[in-house]
């Protein structure tokens, strides 16, 4: 068996399982619950069947690590979090993005 082969079949088995499995959510539906998984937004059973994910994913958990360093570099760049914006920013970029944030179904929830 060659390294590819057995890569390949890995994938295939744990693409299988993740969506299979009970109480087991898949690669999207972790990207879905990150942010709220970081920011402590998860109730318990749903941050135990993300933390399951976690377990069995290598690449969900290098995105995840990858995605917290990135935020820990955004906030060093941009010194204070909770300072003003600068003036430049556009009102329509803001508009947006609150309205995005505004706008997070309530739907992402995978059957839990």
């Amino acid at each position: 068996m060659t390294a590819d082969y057995g890569r390949r079949l890995w994938r295939f088995t744990k693409g299988a399982m993740l969506r299979n499995l009970p109480l087991m959510i898949t690669c999207r539906q972790f990207d879905d619950f990150m942010l709220d998984y970081i920011e402590g937004n998860l109730p318990a059973r749903q941050r135990r069947v993300f933390e399951l994910h976690l377990r069995v994913c290598r690449e969900c958990r290098d995105y995840l690590a990858a995605y917290k360093e990135t935020m820990t570099l955004g906030k060093r760049v941009f010194g204070d979090p909770e300072s003003a914006l600068p003036e430049d920013v556009p009102d329509d970029l803001i508009t947006a993005v609150l309205e995005a944030r505004r706008s997070r179904p309530d739907s992402r929830e995978p059957g839990l």
